[in-house]
Parts: structure tokens; sequence; C-alpha cells
């Protein structure tokens, strides 16, 4: 059988100046590591013979009907506009139409050096492949929009960090690559036609229903509301939102310094570029409607009435806190058993949340285990949770079926920090099997599982992984 890729390609049909004709740098002796078998059936691609997969997924032969290119964009970084980004190391290399009829773009990420990689190497090691891989799959299980990958492949060459790391490349799938970086740098560069065949390309591809740029603005603030509400609900932190990591399409995309919390405390940070906690888990809401507003202003840019549509654009962001906290307060209701609305209902979970940080409750935990004496052995003073519980019943009684709503709301697993660490310790070492049981287990982070006791504790205080890093 041979490796078959049924590519329909639409942005390297764009004008030049939106990305550079780039094909990946091969490599010494390519391996595979995964291939995600059921992503595959989605995309309609049909898998070939194991070293065929290799060589194509690690860049050094490209299936029919490839077109890669790298792409243009630019972004504020930690609230510092940097003029020009761009895919510094992956190549796209095309888009396929799948099953389920939606476009989604497949890229190779650590494929080598391309023009926009600012003397950068434009190669990955192993560990943040695993790690995105790992981490990528589970959000989508647990139902949150997201990039996800393919496959990932050992290049069999060395990678220079902190010292000599073995290379690898993911395969990345992703509704589209558009950024908000992607409208900043043609919005900055005052390329107009530009601006507006992008903004054209992305109402036609995502949000066919928009009427035009105020309209694609609209519909971005309700698709990032709904995705930044979901990162919370399950304690996710992204680590690095700068405004080349946000999606038009409403994805997670770009997980690098990213971690799932253990204990709950709203100012909670593990990227190690991340001191001054810009990024910190409370402030994911305002950094969303930050960046929200930085595409407003690139949007703004190609209107012919410039007041009108400043008028309008600040109509929008002004809404989206309110359509954040919508989001949010559905998320949390589920999260404790509740499907009706109550006016006290924000003040309850905010409570438990207080205390939740006051006692060091393990977040995850903590909400899988509500109503039972496993939540309030998650606290260090177990008083605390009783005193909660006893409004929290009462309230309860106004609701059907509170437990499979909250079955359903909070996850038993997530990719916690630690076992990540630990996996890619082990597969440094040429033991994947840590990295296949957190795959196999996380696919099913909903229901309870024998033998994975281990994957739901929180880290022992030797165990804690307090930084992650930044990029591959």
């Amino acid at each position: 059988m041979t490796l078959t890729i049924p590519f329909d390609n639409s942005y390297a049909r764009l004008p030049n100046s939106f990305y550079a004709r780039q094909a990946p740098i091969p490599v010494r002796a390519p391996r595979l590591i995964a291939f995600n078998s059921e992503l595959a059936k989605v995309l309609k691609v049909t898998p070939g013979e194991v070293e065929e997969m290799a060589e194509a997924f690690a860049g050094n032969t490209l299936p029919e009907g490839a077109e890669p290119i790298a792409q243009l964009y630019s972004g504020h970084q930690f609230g510092n506009y940097n003029p020009q980004l761009g895919d510094g190391r992956a190549v796209l290399l095309g888009e396929t139409i799948g099953t389920d009829g939606l476009r989604r773009d497949i890229q190779l990420k650590g494929s080598g050096p391309t023009p926009f990689s600012r003397q950068g190497d434009g190669r990955a090691w192993l560990g943040p492949v695993l790690r995105e891989y790992v981490v990528s799959e589970a959000m989508h299980a647990l139902g949150i929009p997201t990039t996800r990958a393919l496959a990932a492949v050992e290049t069999g060459e060395i990678v220079l960090r902190e010292g000599p790391m073995p290379g690898a490349v993911l395969t990345r799938v992703a509704q589209s690559h558009l950024r908000v970086g992607t409208f900043q740098v043609f919005a900055a560069r005052g390329q107009l036609d530009s601006l507006r065949r992008l903004t054209e390309y992305a109402i036609d591809r995502h949000y066919p229903d928009a009427d035009g740029p105020m309209g694609l603005l609209r519909v971005v603030v309700e698709a990032q509301s709904r995705l930044i509400a979901a990162w919370m609900g399950v304690g996710f932190i992204h680590g690095v939102m700068n405004t080349d990591n946000c999606s038009i399409a409403g994805e997670t995309i770009d997980y690098g310094p990213c971690a799932l919390m253990d204990s709950y405390h709203p100012n909670t940070v593990y990227s190690s570029i991340d001191r001054m906690g810009r990024y910190a888990y409370s402030n994911q809401p305002d950094i969303a409607v930050w960046n929200v507003a930085q595409l407003a202003t690139a949007l703004i840019q190609q209107m012919e009435d410039k007041d009108a549509a400043v008028e309008e654009a600040t109509e929008i962001v002004h809404a989206m806190p309110a359509q954040l906290q919508e989001s949010w307060l559905k998320r949390f209701r589920a999260k404790i058993g509740l499907m009706n609305e109550e006016e006290g209902d924000p003040e309850l979970i905010s409570d438990l949340l207080t205390r939740m940080a006051q006692n060091q409750a393990d977040f995850t935990n903590t909400f899988r285990a509500l109503g039972s004496d496993a939540a309030r052995d998650q606290f260090t003073n177990p008083a605390a949770y009783d005193e909660w519980s006893e409004g929290w019943n009462a309230r309860l009684g106004r609701e059907q079926d509170p437990s499979t709503v909250m079955s359903a709301a909070n996850p038993a697993f997530i990719p916690r920090n630690h076992r990540v660490e630990q996996m890619i310790q082990s597969a440094v070492q040429g033991d994947y099997e840590p990295f296949q049981r957190l795959n196999a287990v996380l696919a099913r982070p909903y229901e309870d599982q024998s033998d994975t006791d281990d994957l739901k504790r929180p880290p022992s205080e030797t165990e804690v992984v307090h930084a992650t890093f930044c990029g591959t």
C-alpha cells in the first residue's frame, strides 16, 4: 500500500506575498514514532509502508500533490510588536477536505530552516514534539477545539538546545494556520489589497456567513470566547498567547510551554519565559480580548469609512468580556452539576475556586469528585469544603440529574505535566511505552479506567514541574 494524501490546496494559490515556497530539508535517518490512524481516516489519508511514511512525514519525500510553503505573519510577542515572524521551522504541505467536509492544513513542524527562520536551525527536538502530540490529542479528546497530531518521526540527527537532543518532526493538522498575526503583517505594511484578499479568504474558508471584515471580527470573538472558556474549564494554561499564536479558526494552536494545572491557583504560570505572569491562568480571558483588539485594528485598515469601522469594532470588542463570562459560566455551572441558571451561581462557583486556591486543592480531582469524601480530601482544611458544600447541596436540590452533568463536564484524566516530562525522558532513552500509554488513556478522559491511578495522582513534591519551555 502506498501513502496517499488527497491534497486540495487553496492557500498556495494566493499571491506569493503570502508565503515563501519552501521544501522540507531532508534528514539523515527518519523513523516513524507514531501515526494517528483515526485522524488519517477523517483526512482521507491512506497509510503506506512504515518506511515510506517515515520518509514522507520527516520531509525527505513529498507525497504527490503537496505544494510546500512557509507562511508569512507577524505578531505581538508579550505585548511587543515583531513586524515579521512567519513559519521559521514549519512548512505547510497542503490541504485536504475530510470525510466531514472540513478543509484542513497538513503541516510539518521541525522540517528545517525557511526564509523566516531568523537565524534559527528550523528543527525540533523530540521532547516538544511528543509534548505537542500528547497534549493536542488529549485536548481533542476533552472536546476542546485544537490542532491535532497526525504523525511523529525521529530524524536520526542531533539538535542543539541546552545540550545535544534527539531531533524529531511533528505532522500537525489544523483547520488553518491563519492567525491574528497573518492580518497584522499586511495591515502594518499598508498592503491593503493583500489584507482584503486575506479577509475574503478567511471568510470563505471558515465563516462563509460572515458579512465583511466586521462580520469576521464578530465570529472570531465568538469562537475565541468559547475556546478560552473551554481552556479555563480544564485548567489549561497556554503559556504564550501572542497574537501569532491566536487562531482565526478558534482552535488551540502552538503548544509550547503549555500545561494543565495540578493544584488550583488563579495566578499559576508554567512558562519559563513568562516572568511577569502576563499569560497566567486567570489572565487568559483578558489577553484573548487584547488579541482580538489587535485583529480589529488590522481589519479596520481596509475599510473605506474608518470612523464607522472604529465605532463598530469598538462595540464588538467591548462586548467580548461579557461573551467570555457567559461561556465561562456555562462551563463552570456544568462542572458543579448545574444546568439551570440562578442568580447566585457565579458567587457559588467563585467561592469554591477561592477555597480551592486557599487549600491547594487539585483542580481536576476536586471537580471530578464533587459530592464525595475524595473531594474534601483535596483540601488542606477539609472544613473549607464542607462549608461550601452546604450551600451547593441546597442548590443541587433544584436540579434534575447533576451527577450525569458533572461526569460529562469533569475529566478523570488530563495530561499532567510531571507525567508528560517523565514520558519524554523515557522516550529519549528509547522507551516509548509511557508515550503510548498516555495517548491510550487520554483518548478517553471522561471514563474511569482500570490500572490508571498513577495518571490521576498529582505530583509529589519531588515530581513537581515548575517551568515548561518554549518552542521546539
